[in-house]
């Protein structure tokens, strides 16, 4: 997922340095809604505000940890929307 996410983001943005100590400061309000609007399409997951946080955009590592824990969120949705039958 990390390289997808690489990927799909220099594409987007070719003139952020992906590789920066601290990417949240390589970026303006716009690079950050670009990024919450492409990992929301991709991943089909929902992307809030709240969401753009240095915490979440120190680096690849952590929008991928951000997509994983979004991605546990809809899934726990989808279950409690359709639960199982034993």
């Amino acid at each position: 997922m990390k390289d997808k996410i690489r990927k799909l983001l220099e594409d987007a943005l070719p003139l952020v340095d992906f590789d920066a100590p601290f990417l949240f400061s390589e970026l303006d309000s716009l690079g950050v809604t670009t990024i919450l609007m492409i990992l929301a399409d991709e991943f089909q997951v929902t992307m809030e505000a709240t969401d753009a946080t240095p915490r979440n955009f120190k680096n690849i590592d952590s929008l991928q940890s951000l997509v994983s824990r979004k991605l546990r969120e809809r899934e726990k949705q989808e279950e409690v929307k359709s639960p199982t039958n034993p």
